[in-house]
């Protein structure tokens, strides 16, 4: 396998799912975080995520984003993060990926 190509195989493992932005707020003593809870339709999860320099608490409520929610879970400045936000980036702004019209919290990406 080509380096830095992943299998099939590999791929399948990754989850992504349909979360909900129930609510959001800043993390004390750091400038770029956001802590997130997102409904997965069958649970809710807390999610801290560098897009603090990208979006108030106020925007991201709401939000219908993709969650990858097999990760490691890992505290980040004390606060145990079940998950990743996907976003975009370029030189200048960073854009949450988001659904394209209305899908039920929970549903997998594939």
């Amino acid at each position: 396998v080509e380096e830095g190509v992943v299998s099939i195989e590999d791929f399948a493992k990754l989850k992504f799912r349909v979360g909900q932005v129930i609510e959001a707020e800043k993390v004390p003593k750091a400038d770029k975080l956001l802590k997130l809870t997102v409904d997965l339709g069958d649970e809710k999860r807390t999610i801290v995520s560098g897009i603090a320099q990208f979006y108030t608490p106020e925007e991201i409520v709401g939000k219908k984003i993709i969650v990858f929610t097999n990760l490691k879970p890992r505290k980040i400045f004390g606060i145990e993060s079940k998950g990743m936000v996907l976003a975009a980036k370029d030189d200048k702004t960073l854009r949450l990926l988001t659904v394209d019209g209305d899908i039920e919290n929970g549903s997998y990406v594939s």
